[in-house]
């Protein structure tokens, strides 16, 4: 029992320090390519990679749910542009603390839409979670800014796509589910690309841009972030598949971590006192709800 307890630590280690790779790779990119391009990359490389494990096990489904496999596409797409706005805007260890909101907000869609029952430990974790989130983002009285705004976005976004896979696994083929998502992710940068030379929008900004060419070098780095995604996403399932899922879940918070060194490298500025408090506080909001769902 230890040994595969051990064994999903390490695998959900190495998903961490591949996702936080992912994301600062998606940082640099960002400072000459659009968002919406390298969303486009990001699915369209996920998609290639998907469809290759068909030929060596096809998909095997009832199906059934269309239109919910559709609004987990969609609230997918929206939680990966508000994830890579931030990314390009703001330090990378708190574009990927936002991310880490996503499993308090999962417990509370889960209450409403499936019933789950949330203990008092699991009511104590949101409301540290909440006030965590609150010390993070350090609002100027009731207004918030714009990063605060995709943060929580992001994190609504992938709880509700979280919790809408619950329902979908019963159906679809896990492949399936992440290809609707792909799918979704690489169509609509497309037709965004191509309406951005002829029309703009403050509003909609963050998921418009013209297509750049990548340069040799953006190659490169697009190939890398492909990889580390996938790799962070396989070694992640293989933490689950190996132990406990509330073990892991504590384990995969090491992502900010690692993102908060790798930034610092890259030239971010260190959180202050009230934000270090405030990630401790996310951290161990998170953790709580692992261990009430495990």
């Amino acid at each position: 029992m230890n040994k595969k307890i051990n064994q999903g630590v390490l695998y959900m280690l190495i998903s961490s320090i591949c996702l936080s790779f992912m994301s600062a790779i998606a940082k640099i990119l960002s400072n000459h390519l659009p968002i919406i391009e390298i969303v486009f990359f990001r699915n369209f490389i996920g998609i290639i990679l998907i469809l290759m494990t068909f030929f060596k096990s096809p998909l095997n489904q009832s199906g059934g749910k269309p239109l919910l496999l559709f609004f987990r596409a969609t609230v997918g797409l929206i939680a990966m542009l508000s994830f890579f706005y931030n990314i390009a805007n703001i330090t990378l260890a708190d574009a990927v603390i936002y991310s880490r909101m996503s499993p308090i907000f999962t417990a509370i869609f889960a209450l409403w839409f499936l019933r789950e029952k949330i203990g008092i430990k699991g009511w104590f974790a949101i409301f540290i979670g909440f006030v965590g989130m609150l010390m993070v983002m350090q609002p100027n009285g009731l207004i918030f800014e714009k990063a605060h705004i995709f943060g929580l976005l992001n994190a609504v976004c992938a709880a509700l796509a979280f919790t809408s896979i619950r329902e979908l696994r019963s159906y679809y083929d896990t492949r399936t589910i992440v290809l609707s998502f792909m799918g979704i992710g690489t169509i609509v940068p497309i037709i965004s690309m191509f309406l951005s030379a002829y029309y703009q929008s403050d509003f909609f900004s963050f998921m418009m841009g013209e297509f750049i060419m990548p340069n040799l070098s953006d190659w490169i780095y697009i190939f890398a972030m492909g990889l580390t995604a996938s790799l962070g996403q396989v070694y992640m399932t293989k933490a689950y598949g190996v132990t406990r899922a509330g073990i892991v879940g504590a384990t995969g918070y090491s992502v900010i971590v690692f993102s908060l060194i790798i930034g610092l490298i890259l030239g971010d500025a260190l959180p202050n006192i009230l934000g270090f408090i405030g990630i401790l506080a996310i951290i161990s909001g998170g953790i709580l709800i692992a261990r009430e769902k495990n």
